[in-house]
């Protein structure tokens, strides 16, 4: 937003249509930019400033009242406008007074008074001389309210939110009225309401208010927080234009969410993490979709398959079919995609019956390399680098046949998850009084219960009673997919281990402060401190991922801001029935859930399995039917529900559920009900 700034011919009152109104440091940002505004053509009030230089100790102007209030006859509102407010960087919305509906000579004396009494404060450095006084007649609006030319939540510049109540728009300013909200596309049509029990804003008027902020937002240069009313004659009328600041621009690219990968990644994963977990999990998807077809390739080209955004790993939902695109008339006309699925259908036939030889060969060679590797402690710095190479490598691989065998396996498949036999291999252990230091020595499998994590040796999780029994049966593809799973799981926990040896190294030698500062590394800046001993400069500055949740299913704005998708759905109290029949208890979000509860969480996490065989119900606002969780919860008969949206927000902590395996529904119950 431009206005102009003058330091000469400075007077005291000056009117809004006077050029002199337009600059800022004389009659405060509100002012000036409805000064702007009107000399562009745009619907605003007549009125005058007190200007920053007008003399504060006498009585306001007389003259001016009389002429605009038509000595009485008409109310004024007397309102702020400081040089401080409706700025760039900070709107300071709120802060100063406004006085409405101001009626005579001595209301509008104090009304003055008032609004300069709530001046800047002194630590902004602005003075007294900061505050001017803007004065308009008093609408008696039949609707008002506040639209935003980019949507203030999110961010983006391709949606418009508007709030609109009966009457001026002071009591939704206020926070007096919620109002009618909705979002809007840049054409006025409704795209989401966010208050659906509020009385909506005529269509009429709607696009009335649209092509106002539009037209505002051609005057301004940039997106706005317009404030508006609608007239006795059914005319808009602006009555406050301020810059809209932190917006993140269009959404694009892919769906992404974090829910098919949450199970294996719960919590961030630091930039040396990615490099060596994440980037080969990509990798080796990316071939599996390629070989199957199951993608077009320019999609698979462009689509990072996985990734991560502020550590989280998320995947592409499309891509791996958690979301479906929409499909145009072009593209279901095109005889091309049904070729290369014609292509892509003899390669999976051929596949299929390769693949369970295929993957038994993988397992075995992994775990031949796995038995080879003599202590971490007794190789080189170069060594160490090579094992990490190594696993990258093997990891590509592994999740590659994982996945073809996720992709080409039946959906009535099964098989003993791999969290079933850590579960039933800890309680053993337990059992036989294995020390803890020895467990996963003994018994790897129990690694399916611990996200991998750069780090000292993991801690084995506790768990109750004795060994838990394990399903029968399993179908070829799905105990390969669970023998893959495993595997990827060990090799994940070698390169922590060489990554975390490496680390200690670097520390002893002082090029580290300590070891978990390793993690804040690339693999390629890990290379160059083992080889040449340097770091990089900004090193210091780094720091590790935060827990800021990210939405279930977003696209990521033109600055790398997640942008959350609302797609339409289903019912809303229903997820996806994941199995394990019908369950009902009371919900718990957090960490130790009590015996019989319902566990409400936002992803799965491998750490919860020994906790799932307790529960009456577990609910997860992402993952799939075929997790290791879900299956786990299904062999205890646990009811599970996924995909259920907004969970922790929606399902009330201590709010009694029947929890149904089968049909996804979710349904909260009277105390009545749960003693019949």
């Amino acid at each position: 937003m431009t206005i102009t700034t003058t330091t000469t011919n400075r007077p005291g009152v000056v009117a809004l249509r006077d050029p002199r109104a337009r600059d800022a440091e004389l009659t405060g940002a509100k002012a000036a930019a409805l000064a702007m505004a009107a000399a562009n053509g745009l619907p605003v009030l007549e009125g005058f400033v007190l200007t920053t230089v007008w003399s504060h100790r006498g009585d306001p102007p007389e003259a001016e009242w009389r002429v605009l209030s038509g000595a009485g006859a008409k109310a004024l509102v007397v309102r702020s406008s400081s040089v401080a407010e409706d700025g760039a960087q900070q709107s300071m919305a709120g802060l100063f007074t406004s006085v409405l509906d101001v009626r005579d000579w001595q209301g509008f004396r104090a009304a003055v008074d008032e609004v300069l009494a709530s001046g800047p404060p002194a630590e902004l450095g602005a003075g007294e001389a900061a505050m001017a006084v803007l004065v308009q007649p008093y609408l008696a609006a039949g609707w008002g309210g506040v639209v935003f030319t980019a949507d203030p939540v999110t961010g983006r510049t391709d949606r418009m939110m508007i709030t609109a109540s009966r009457g001026g728009p002071s009591a939704v300013v206020g926070g007096a009225e919620d109002g009618w909200t909705a979002t809007l596309t840049r054409r006025g049509r409704v795209a989401s309401v966010a208050t659906p029990d509020a009385e909506p804003l005529p269509n009429g008027l709607r696009r009335k208010v649209v092509r106002l902020a539009l037209r505002a937002e051609r005057v301004f240069g940039g997106a706005l927080d317009i404030e508006w009313a609608i007239d006795a004659r059914g005319r808009v009328v602006l009555l406050q234009a301020r810059p809209v600041t932190a917006l993140h621009g269009p959404v694009r690219g892919p769906i992404l969410g974090p829910g098919p990968l949450a199970e294996t990644f719960p919590d961030p994963l630091r930039p040396l993490e990615q490099d060596l977990w994440l980037s080969p999990l990509a990798n080796g998807v990316r071939v599996a979709i390629d070989l199957t077809g199951a993608a077009p390739p320019r999609a698979l080209h462009e689509s990072p398959v996985a990734t991560a955004v502020r550590g989280i790993a998320v995947a592409d939902l499309g891509l791996l079919g958690v979301v479906r695109p929409r499909r145009g008339v072009v593209r279901i006309l095109d005889p091309r995609p049904g070729a290369r699925r014609l292509g892509a259908a003899m390669r999976v036939g051929r596949l299929a019956a390769a693949l369970p030889d295929l993957a038994q060969q993988t397992c075995e060679r992994v775990d031949t390399d796995l038995a080879e590797i003599p202590p971490l402690t007794e190789l080189t710095d170069l060594a160490l680098l090579t094992v990490l190479d190594n696993a990258r490598t093997a990891l590509t691989a592994v999740h590659g046949y994982e996945a073809l065998a996720g992709m080409l396996g039946g959906k009535g498949e099964s098989a003993p998850t791999a969290a079933a036999m850590a579960l039933s291999a800890l309680a053993g252990a337990r059992a036989t009084g294995l020390p803890e230091d020895r467990v996963i020595e003994e018994s790897p499998v129990v690694l399916a219960l611990i996200p991998p994590r750069i780090g000292p040796p993991p801690t084995v999780p506790e768990v109750e009673g004795a060994a838990l029994p394990i399903g029968d049966g399993a179908g070829e593809l799905a105990l390969a997919r669970e023998a893959l799973r495993l595997r990827a799981r060990w090799v994940q926990e070698l390169g922590a281990r060489a990554a975390w040896e490496l680390a200690i190294r670097l520390t002893t030698a002082g090029l580290l402060a300590d070891p978990d500062t390793s993690t804040l590394l690339t693999l390629d800046e890990l290379r160059t401190a083992v080889r040449h001993r340097r770091l990089p400069d900004d090193l210091p500055d780094r720091t590790p991922p935060d827990l800021t949740p990210l939405p279930a299913e977003f696209r990521l704005a033109t600055d790398g801001f997640p942008i959350a998708v609302s797609r339409r759905r289903g019912r809303a109290d229903r997820g996806v029935g994941a199995g394990g029949g019908t369950g009902r208890g009371m919900v718990h979000i957090g960490d130790n859930p009590p015996a019989g509860s319902v566990l409400v969480v936002r992803h799965l996490d491998p750490r919860l399995a020994v906790v799932v065989p307790k529960l009456s119900g577990l609910i997860a606002e992402t993952g799939s039917p075929l997790s290791h969780l879900a299956i786990l919860a299904r062999e205890h008969g646990v009811p599970v529900v996924v995909g259920y949206p907004d969970a922790t927000r929606r399902l009330p902590d201590g709010a009694v559920v029947q929890v149904d395996g089968r049909s996804g529904e979710v349904r909260q119950t009277t105390e009545t009900e749960e003693h019949r």
